[in-house]
């Protein structure tokens, strides 16, 4: 009995003693700005203890006793932290700020598992060998978002962009069609496209529209430049948009994603992807397939697509790293055709296409080298090549007559590419000794597009082929070929104040060799030999300059010129809706923008800027009238526009901001806004004076309310858009719907996610309201006519990831 009560009475001491010391720790978020920042290594002493911050910038040392500590955090590319601490019987909760070390090239920073608190951003001044300094740069965390990923959900995951046009008409996500400051969404044709820094487009100097939208599921972010990316990235009035893939976890041999998605009208997603760092830390790779299927609202409208990717980075050496990379993707689609204005009107889920077909084929390879000759100066040589194909079967007569079952009409496009580009950088001081950072490139680019068209067959199903051996329309081949050199420098005249100029010289030869048949009243069907060349070289000039204030606020500007090729592809393509004049030339101009940005109070991100867009000789389409009084539309040189807008992204933590950064909660607002006046102008022509430029909505709004915690989130949306026009003749309605009127409409998203462990469900409703409206007119595929967004629609996605 003794025994046991003295056993009974140590225990009770021990509980005593264990439960009642207290356990002390030191745990903290290491940011950017509102950005959070993974992968920092984070020192604590005396104790000797080691911590990596994780996906959300988060660390924690635990066991701690009272007294004096010494903090350090460091990561490449950005400034040594250290604080002296006191821990006290309370323990210690941080918030870290990192700044960026401007004057470290020793190695691009690549942050492995990325997984940050905000969506919105820019670039850095300098990145890799790339120089952003005094540009406008847009930055979308994709991994961070709240969306339908697994149909690429343009209009949610471009929300923070202002002013993009989008064009939604294709549920599944396989082609991407934004423009940008009232240039044409077609098919993203005015960006240069690009997947980890190479083009991705089907021939990015002939005919650069893309058929490939890289899987917003395996996206890092995505990087957008305006129109000062001419200097770098070629001469495009858009600018550039680059895709950034996700890489395997530095910190992991193996990492296993899965995501299964299903949703309305039969759609299903598989996206599984495998990553890591294996070889001693030397070999990095990530890999994924996806199988994605499913209907349209609308009957005729099956697709199914294929999607694979494999990337793996050796370094060869401290100095120097080897990247290779290949992506394959291949789809096929059933096209419902457009409607005319008064099908829309009375039911605008009807079809009256039951025999389109359209398929892609996508082979994309690149190799980089990456050398650091010393600290400051680096070199990166990229190679890469496209061979795809797409080929499209169907009737693209007038969508307001019948088809009447006869033979369809059948394109086929095949695309051979290459292209390399050098990129040297180097920093250096001046007298005021403060660092400089000067560029330098070319870039060699070969492109090739092959182009028949003819007669298909009379049948149902995608019978991809000629009725002929010869198709009996048209036979091109159009080779290009692109030298080009360019520089960039910036001058920090001291802490806060720097001048960036550039220059770019190009050198371009497009050309075209084949046969086309012309109806004559004195010959039939004349076959008609043709070639053409048109060499040509210019220089773009641009300088931009930026003033960086000490609370992290910048006052940038910058003025670029601009230009755009014309290409002889679309010349020859036969088709009742639209016709091309055969004398058009390249386009010329110029990009100006003075803004003001940065993250202000630690909670909001804020870009607001003006900017003035000058088009010469303008490319557009012109509502006509042939002889027997049916309408298409012209493609030609319709005259100089001018686009002047403003562009406003507010992107801020409300609960952030009341609590001063100690609330464990998020209450995300932001708005994207732009207004935008875009004209005709010098111009004798009555019906275009002054007219809207087409594909310009002047009012376009998003914004949207995101709540939660860190493994609970919800995410409404509203975007709105005025109305706008199709032609430069702003015309309201044409019998056969190419041209006309799109009307203004509002679209409201909603979306949640849950995580648990390994799990973590989306879920969500695009569409909330079940709006009836359109954003585009087509002139042929996916049309003609005008071309429905989707009705109310659901997805459900199950992600497990170990």
């Amino acid at each position: 009995m003794i025994r046991k009560s003295i056993l009974l009475s140590f225990s009770c001491l021990f509980v005593t003693l264990a439960f009642g010391q207290k356990v002390l720790s030191v745990e903290g978020t290491v940011r950017e700005g509102t950005e959070a920042i993974p992968g920092a290594i984070v020192r604590l002493y005396p104790a000797e203890a080691i911590e990596i911050s994780n996906d959300n910038g988060f660390f924690r040392f635990g066991r701690l006793t009272p007294g004096q500590y010494r903090l350090e955090v460091s990561l490449l590319g950005y400034k040594p932290y250290s604080d002296t601490l006191t821990v006290t019987n309370q323990g210690l909760r941080l918030d870290i700020q990192l700044e960026e070390a401007v004057n470290l090239l020793t190695r691009e920073v690549i942050v492995y598992g990325q997984n940050t608190e905000t969506i919105s951003g820019k670039l850095n001044d300098v990145s890799g060998t790339a120089i952003y300094a005094s540009k406008k740069t847009e930055l979308i965390n994709v991994r961070n978002l709240n969306a339908n990923l697994a149909t690429n959900n343009t209009r949610q995951i471009y929300a923070r962009i202002p002013g993009l046009n989008i064009w939604e008409y294709d549920r599944g996500g396989l082609q991407l069609g934004i423009g940008g400051r009232g240039l044409s969404p077609n098919r993203s044709s005015n960006f240069n496209i690009r997947q980890n820094g190479y083009d991705i487009s089907a021939d990015a100097l002939g005919y650069p529209e893309s058929y490939y939208t890289p899987s917003a599921e395996a996206l890092d972010k995505i990087e957008i430049i305006r129109g000062a990316a001419s200097l770098q990235y070629g001469p495009q009035f858009g600018g550039l948009v680059n895709f950034v893939m996700r890489r395997g976890p530095r910190n992991k041999p193996v990492e296993f994603t899965s995501r299964q998605t299903g949703g309305s009208f039969g759609f299903f997603n598989s996206f599984n992807s495998l990553g890591g760092t294996v070889a001693k830390d030397k070999l990095n790779y990530y890999a994924f397939f996806q199988y994605k299927r499913g209907d349209s609202w609308r009957p005729n409208s099956h697709y199914t697509q294929q999607n694979g990717y494999l990337h793996l980075a050796y370094d060869l050496s401290p100095k120097l790293k080897i990247t290779g990379e290949y992506t394959r993707m291949n789809y096929l689609a059933q096209q419902p055709g457009g409607l005319t204005d008064a099908q829309f009107a009375e039911d605008a889920s009807v079809s009256v296409r039951a025999r389109n077909w359209f398929q892609v084929d996508w082979n994309l390879a690149s190799l980089n080298f990456d050398y650091i000759i010393k600290e400051g100066t680096r070199l990166n040589w990229r190679s890469y090549t496209l061979q795809g194909s797409r080929e499209a079967i169907g009737a693209l007569t007038y969508i307001n007559r019948p088809d009447f079952g006869v033979n369809r009409d059948y394109m086929v496009d095949r695309y051979s590419n290459f292209g390399s580009e050098l990129r040297f950088i180097h920093q250096y001081k001046l007298g005021n000794q403060i660092d400089q950072t000067f560029l330098i490139g070319t870039r060699l680019y070969k492109g090739l597009t092959v182009r028949k068209q003819g007669d298909g067959n009379n049948g149902d199903g995608p019978d991809f082929a000629f009725l002929d051996a010869e198709p009996n329309k048209s036979s091109f081949r159009f080779p290009g070929d692109n030298l080009a050199f360019f520089a960039e420098n910036i001058f920090r005249l001291n802490k806060n104040w720097s001048v960036t100029p550039g220059a770019r010289f190009e050198f371009i030869d497009t050309k075209a060799t084949g046969f086309y048949f012309e109806q004559n009243k004195f010959i039939p069907n004349e076959k008609i030999f043709e070639t053409r060349a048109n060499p040509r070289t210019f220089l773009l000039l641009g300088i931009g300059t930026s003033w960086k204030f000490d609370k992290g606020a910048e006052l940038y500007a910058n003025i670029s010129q601009n230009y755009r090729s014309i290409n002889f592809n679309d010349i020859r393509v036969a088709n009742t809706n639209a016709r091309v004049d055969p004398n058009l030339t390249d386009e010329t101009g110029f990009n100006v923008d003075v803004g003001l940005r940065g993250t202000f109070e630690n909670w909001l991100y804020a870009d607001v800027s003006l900017f003035y867009l000058k088009y010469n000789d303008r490319i557009g389409s012109i509502f006509s009238t042939d002889s027997s009084f049916m309408t298409y539309r012209l493609r030609t040189n319709v005259s100089d526009s001018r686009n002047l807008g403003l562009e406003v992204l507010l992107d801020g933590d409300i609960l952030r901001a009341i609590s001063h950064g100690k609330s464990k909660y998020k209450l995300n607002l932001y708005a994207s806004l732009s207004l935008i006046d875009a004209r005709y102008v010098n111009t004798k022509n009555t019906a275009i004076a002054n007219k809207l430029v087409e594909n310009v909505p002047p009012v376009l709004l998003r914004t949207g309310l995101s709540a939660g915690t860190q493994r609970f989130n919800l995410t409404y949306q509203l975007a709105y858009q005025t109305k706008q026009y199709s032609d430069a003749t702003n015309t309201e309605q044409t019998p056969t719907a190419v041209d006309g009127a799109i009307p203004a409409f509002s679209v409201m998203d909603l979306s949640a996610s849950y995580n648990w462990r390994v799990f973590t469900l989306y879920a969500g409703v695009n569409n909330l309201a079940n709006t009836r409206y359109f954003t585009r007119r087509a002139d042929g595929y996916p049309g003609p006519g005008i071309l429905p967004a989707d009705k109310r629609n659901f997805y459900l996605t199950v992600q497990f990831k170990i």
